[in-house]
């Protein structure tokens, strides 16, 4: 049972209201899915997510495949289903095939060996609490990525733990 109550537009808080509004948009329902309901119900909670969202969107590089990616990734590794079925449905449709969606979910390759690289070290980060070892992060080096898009996958990582977690924290019902 879900521990933080649920909120449409009408009902939020004022604060939670016009951040509300703007998930909706990109929702596959027309409707504030389950974790931006709960969200909703403290400001801060779904102004701190649609920040993160926001700055991927905006000042992002690496696309929306990798991002999609690295979302299912740290989802995967973590093991929260929820946000692993939005993920999944989000890497399909930036043209992950359904063999790429189960690979990144397995943690195993997909393939491309500068994927396999980030993904990888992406994957260490969300299982050791961010800490990735030197061999993995020269091997993203070696793959081809740059300080700047290691980095940038942080924000990715984040973001999927965010998510995660307060699904966890607030033991939200999926509804993907």
């Amino acid at each position: 049972m879900s521990r933080i109550p649920s909120h449409t537009v009408e009902d939020a808080p004022e604060a939670s209201r016009e951040p509300l509004r703007n998930v909706i948009q990109f929702s596959p329902t027309g409707r504030p899915l389950n974790l931006h309901a709960q969200m909703a119900h403290s400001p801060a909670v779904l102004v701190a997510y649609t920040s993160l969202r926001a700055a991927t969107a905006e000042y992002g590089t690496l696309g929306p495949q990798v991002s999609s990616a690295l979302m299912l990734t740290t989802a995967s590794a973590i093991g929260n289903d929820y946000v692993v079925g939005i993920t999944a449905r989000l890497a399909g449709t930036v043209g992950w095939t359904d063999e790429h969606v189960a690979a990144l979910r397995a943690g195993i390759s997909v393939g491309d060996n500068k994927i396999d690289a980030l993904t990888g070290l992406v994957r260490e980060a969300a299982v050791n609490a961010g800490s990735v070892t030197d061999t993995t992060w020269t091997t993203a080096q070696g793959a081809g990525w740059n300080d700047e898009e290691l980095a940038e996958a942080f924000a990715y990582l984040g973001l999927s733990l965010f998510t995660a977690y307060f699904l966890n924290y607030a033991q939200t019902e999926s509804d993907v």
